[in-house]
């Protein structure tokens, strides 16, 4: 039997009991939030493993994991195809139609939504979950307006963070980290 080490405060893990859906921002939160361009004018950009693994973790605990952007780039959808992420709006400023088309889409409310961001074009979404999260290097206005701020940073295991949250409070994690250990 394995006895899983992480920890999250009751009222966290009651807020996020019902999610069935994560939404994730992309620069600042999968990304470091730099933008890295080439000569040729590519847009290049830095995942970390961390983060795809929780992705695939939410997948077979059956939350669905969606992106909305304010960017697109061949990079990031290549990453998004590899991570099984199959609902992905790119290239939005306004976050929350481009989110509740999603949760509609998905025949969900708010109320069984997650999300993590880092700026204030991702306030419309985050102020309106069940669960709402920052990485540790988010805004001070969104640090401010979320349930929870990741130890980590964005782009080196913040979205992880979230996963693991979003994980222990369906009852999944114990179960999905077994599969590893044994």
């Amino acid at each position: 039997m394995v006895f899983p080490v992480l920890q999250f405060p009751p009222e966290l893990l009651l807020a996020a009991q019902d999610v069935r859906v994560a939404f994730f921002d992309v620069d600042g939160v999968l990304t470091d939030g730099g933008l890295y361009y080439s000569e040729a004018g590519e847009t290049l950009k830095r995942f970390h493993s961390l983060d795809g693994h929780g992705i695939k973790l939410l997948h077979e605990a059956g939350i669905v994991p969606a992106v909305v952007t304010g960017r697109d780039s061949p990079a990031l959808r290549l990453r998004l195809r590899a991570l099984g992420v199959e609902h992905a709006i790119y290239g939005t400023e306004d976050k929350r139609p481009a989110a509740e088309q999603i949760l509609a889409a998905l025949g969900l409310s708010w109320a069984q939504a997650a999300a993590i961001g880092d700026d204030w074009p991702d306030l419309p979404v985050l102020r309106r979950c069940a669960l709402a999260c920052a990485p540790a290097q988010a805004h001070a206005e969104v640090r401010a307006a979320v349930h929870y701020v990741t130890a980590a940073r964005g782009g080196d295991g913040a979205a992880r963070e979230f996963c693991d949250l979003l994980l222990v409070a369906s009852g999944q994690y114990a179960r999905l980290l077994e599969r590893y250990c044994t």
